[in-house]
């Protein structure tokens, strides 16, 4: 028997499952109890979709309690044990609070009634109720799709909650989603529905941070981004949470220190809103794997707000915060709910005592093309559609990572035609926003949405051009070569293909949780397909 099995990343071992260590870094002991968080967060959702079914409202405690529990499981973000551990025993305790408003008992699953909080029973409980649990590779592998899609959602549910907008719809049916991966009465059809249900809600979890992130700071703007570094002390900020950036300036604005936005969190600086902060001086880095250097030759602190990390190196450990659901052994935690002021005092006060950053690069990005900029723009990029002069749009949202084949995304970009656009959101930028690629007409060829948080961004702009120029989505100038790594780009998958996209390219490898089967339906009903070479895929994309 493995210590452990994983698979709900890209950079699985063997592109079959991490079965010892996770490549992530996480242990065993993680893993498994990541796994118990999933089984009770599973129960709980159960007991709460059976109190709606009832009458009963559900608090929004309970929602966002679950969010922030599918959330800490993502990869890379939280690897502390103690905390999982915490997170459980909550669950459990909330669970039966609920459990006891429920007019009918009977019929609960058994992680419904789950409630032990000893240790030592806990980690034998872990090993039986992770993915390998269902017998059955392609009810396990649409279990796990669905999970997968839903803890993605989470994310977006979470960061929206921060900045106090919740989406009942979308709770309620993330919680019956969860419920029914236990329900052994749902056929392969049953859960290939339910799948694209969750593409579906998606889409409207996506809306609801949209409008949260665009309510609160303003439409992001088209932004040169400084690169290079200042002579004071600074802050750096990755992750992905605006609502603790947001605290985080306010709090050090006459500090004398300097922030700086880190790989996911580069979007910040399009924002309006954090404009006013003369401290906030550009993005320092690129995207999350580097962090073991980048961190390091930062010589300030560091403000992890969600996922990405990777195990910490003892040359900054003693400078990495966490906070929210990010969370990391030996580092020091900032507590706060959702709607409370978190307290930065420790972190600011620490980055005055420490060297400024070393500066590992100069000069400008630009970005800042949400879907409000680039509507803004529509004359603009409809006209050089019409004249020819852009002639397709490529969609290379994702993630980036660690493999060695992800160089294929900077030789792709490099390749492309000269009359080739790129739409994208997500760290997948890092691998060519820096390149010069130039412009058309003024329209840079890299235009960034953001944050993989800000994909809607390219439906919609995707949804408005197919309706000026009458047309359905899968006829419009565009082709999709996504780099997937984690939960969140599998909704952003599925958002797609519930918005009827079809033809898109996935890589650098199709997901290890996919049976040969699910990848069957998915191949013949939408056309996904897996990244050939660079040459190959020019060659399909612009053979017309």
């Amino acid at each position: 028997m493995s210590d452990m099995f994983c698979y709900q990343c890209q950079e699985t071992a063997r592109n079959t499952g991490c079965t010892r260590v996770g490549v992530c870094g996480k242990n065993a002991q993680v893993a498994n109890l990541q796994d118990l968080l999933i089984y009770v967060t599973k129960g709980y959702s159960e007991v709460l979709m059976k109190l709606r079914a009832e009458g009963t409202q559900v608090d929004k405690e309970d929602n966002h309690r679950v969010s922030l529990n599918l959330f800490t499981t993502i990869t890379n973000a939280n690897f502390d044990s103690e905390a999982i551990r915490a997170r459980i025993n909550e669950t459990i305790d909330a669970k039966k609070a609920a459990a006891s408003r429920l007019k009918d008992r009977s019929g609960l699953s058994e992680a419904a009634i789950y409630t032990e909080k000893d240790p030592a029973a806990q980690d034998e409980k872990a090993k039986t109720v992770g993915v390998l649990a269902t017998e059955n590779e392609d009810i396990r592998s649409l279990r796990e799709l669905i999970t997968y899609g839903v803890k993605g959602l989470a994310a977006y549910t979470k960061h929206a909650n921060a900045l106090l907008q919740d989406n009942e719809e979308v709770d309620a049916f993330m919680q019956e989603a969860m419920a029914k991966t236990l329900d052994d009465r749902l056929s392969v059809d049953d859960l290939v529905q339910l799948t694209l249900d969750t593409g579906a809600h998606g889409v409207k979890g996506m809306a609801t941070l949209d409008a949260a992130n665009t309510g609160a700071y303003g439409n992001p703007e088209i932004t040169k981004v400084n690169i290079g570094t200042r002579n004071k002390p600074g802050i750096l900020v990755s992750g992905h949470d605006l609502r603790d950036f947001e605290m985080l300036l306010e709090q050090s604005k006459d500090a004398g220190v300097d922030i700086y936005t880190h790989s996911e969190m580069l979007p910040a600086n399009y924002y309006p809103a954090f404009k006013k902060y003369d401290h906030f001086v550009g993005n320092y880095g690129g995207s999350w794997w580097h962090q073991k250097e980048e961190f390091a030759s930062f010589n300030g602190p560091i403000l992890m707000t969600t996922n990405c990390i990777v195990p910490v190196q003892d040359s900054y450990k003693d400078r990495l915060y966490t906070t929210g659901a990010a969370g990391y052994p030996g580092c020091k935690h900032i507590p706060g709910g959702i709607g409370e002021e978190k307290d930065f005092t420790e972190l600011i006060e620490h980055a005055k005592k420490t060297e400024p950053p070393t500066e590992i690069e100069t000069g400008e990005i630009v970005g800042g093309f949400a879907h409000a900029q680039v509507l803004a723009l529509a004359d603009k990029v409809v006209d050089a559609v019409k004249s020819g002069a852009i002639k397709k749009f490529v969609v290379m949202a994702g993630c980036d990572g660690r493999n060695k084949d992800r160089s294929y995304y900077t030789e792709f970009a490099e390749a492309l035609p000269e009359d080739a656009v790129i739409l994208t959101a997500g760290c997948a930028k890092y691998r060519y926003n820096k390149l010069p690629l130039g412009d058309i007409g003024g329209i840079p060829r890299v235009l960034d949405a953001g944050q993989c948080n800000d994909s809607y961004s390219l439906a919609v702009i995707a949804m408005k051009l197919a309706e000026v120029f009458e047309t359905d989505i899968n006829e419009l100038p565009i082709v999709y070569n996504i780099a997937w790594y984690e939960q969140k780009a599998v909704i952003v998958l599925l958002a797609l293909l519930s918005l009827g996209v079809k033809n898109i390219h996935l890589g650098p490898t199709l997901p290890a949780f996919l049976s040969p089967n699910v990848t069957k339906v998915l191949v013949e009903n939408f056309g996904i397909a897996p990244n050939k070479t660079v040459e190959e895929d020019i060659n399909l994309f612009f053979a017309s």
